[in-house]
């Protein structure tokens, strides 16, 4: 028994010491700088296939609509055009 004990162990080291992985020889590449200015807000519009700008006014499937920020500025949306 003391025999099995002994070589589980040092099969236990061997193991955990043969999984460690080797330190990488070069520094990891520092992240790149974050844009200077957050990209604005835009709506995306099916009809023509790309984004458009806030404030932008089309007509989506013939409905009017006009780009607008949401509430907390982060996104934008389609809402109906005001008359």
């Amino acid at each position: 028994m003391r025999n099995f004990l002994a070589t589980a162990a040092v099969a236990l080291g061997l193991t955990a010491c043969a999984s460690q992985a080797p330190t990488p020889t070069q520094p990891a590449a520092p992240a790149p700088a974050a844009a200077s200015e957050p990209k604005a807000p835009q709506c995306w519009n099916g009809d023509a296939g790309k984004f458009m700008a806030v404030g932008t006014q089309t007509a989506i499937s013939g409905v009017a609509v006009v780009c607008e920020k949401t509430g907390d500025g982060k996104n934008a949306q389609w809402m109906g055009a005001k008359h």
